[in-house]
């Protein structure tokens, strides 16, 4: 098994992700080749909680340009991930 801190990369921070923690859903941006079960496993491990669902997407690159030079941004792989009734991540303290 992969250690946690490699599998989760940072929280996600949006009006959005902030929504969703009233349904005890939190957002992480997560490594490209991690899978739904390393995923739960890792945030089981660092936030000692209990997850009860894993919802992954990758995120494409989107086309941008800074004066003339043209290039895109980076993909990367967002995960969901519901946690059980009465669990929180205090990272996201409200």
């Amino acid at each position: 098994m992969k250690d946690p801190r490699e599998v989760i990369i940072r929280p996600i921070i949006t009006e959005h992700s902030y929504d969703m923690m009233d349904e005890n859903v939190y957002t992480f941006e997560v490594a490209k080749d991690a899978n739904k079960v390393e995923i739960g496993q890792a945030i089981e491990a660092i936030f000692d909680v209990k997850v009860l669902k894993v919802n992954t997407l990758n995120v494409k690159s989107k086309p941008k340009r800074v004066r003339y030079q043209v290039g895109n941004t980076r993909t990367w792989k967002k995960a969901m991930v519901t946690l059980a009734e009465g669990d929180t991540i205090e990272i996201f303290a409200q």
